[in-house]
């Protein structure tokens, strides 16, 4: 088995290593107003229910929007949007219509007011259960109340984010259920 020799690295850039997942765009709308924003940091905190973790900073528009309206959507894109999902990022929704701009198409949601992403691979309506890590660490606990995905491609290829304005895209699969106890898949 292989060892590294390791040196050194800036604690500031760790996420580099950590990033919990795909890149994806978290959409939200309130009293008439709506927006997307690009988000990399979120986590599954439980499976029944379904329970995911988000950190929205408070300087985003969106965190506005979400305070207030206690719900939004995670759009899952895949490496064709990669070039959108990073502008998306990087321009500010209180001054931009990024549907608009980016040609994007805003689906209604069953569960939710936030807009679904017609061109993102999966969608899950999400609703705020707990805010009591928001005002202190931007952290928004979300039930996903509906989740809707297409059936093909089986292994969609994601974007993950390794700063720096870097990107990987998700690659081939490998398959390790043989090592899992039942009921652990």
């Amino acid at each position: 088995m292989k060892t590294y020799k390791k040196y050194d690295f800036p604690v500031s850039d760790i996420r580099r290593f950590l990033e919990p997942g795909p890149v994806v765009l978290v959409s939200s709308a309130y009293n008439g107003e709506r927006n997307v924003m690009t988000m990399g940091w979120h986590m599954v905190m439980e499976f029944t229910p379904s329970l995911v973790g988000c950190l929205i900073s408070s300087a985003n528009h969106s965190y506005e929007l979400i305070s207030r309206s206690k719900e939004c959507a995670i759009n899952i894109p895949t490496v064709e949007l990669a070039p959108i999902v990073a502008k998306i990022g990087n321009c500010s929704g209180a001054s931009v219509d990024k549907f608009a701009t980016f040609k994007l198409n805003a689906v209604p949601a069953d569960e939710v007011k936030a807009p679904l992403i017609a061109e993102c691979y999966a969608n899950l309506e999400c609703k705020m259960v707990d805010g009591a890590l928001r005002d202190k660490y931007n952290m928004f606990i979300f039930e996903v109340v509906k989740a809707h995905a297409a059936r093909s491609p089986k292994t969609p290829k994601t974007i993950h984010y390794r700063g720096d304005g870097m990107f990987m895209v998700a690659g081939r699969s490998l398959n390790l259920r043989r090592y899992f106890r039942p009921g652990m898949l």
